[in-house]
């Protein structure tokens, strides 16, 4: 992911919509945590 955005021709400087939904799968959300699976495999956990 991090080569992906590396590559990107343009300096991203805000939230942009269209780069999410083309970089993330699913996103669940539980009582203590989210995860976040992207579209390469690889998955985040995030601790609330």
């Amino acid at each position: 992911m991090e080569k992906f955005l590396n590559e990107q021709s343009t300096l991203l400087e805000e939230y942009d919509e269209q780069l999410v939904r083309r970089l993330i799968e699913k996103i669940t959300v539980y009582d203590d945590k989210l995860t976040i699976e992207f579209k390469s495999g690889v998955e985040i956990d995030i601790e609330k």
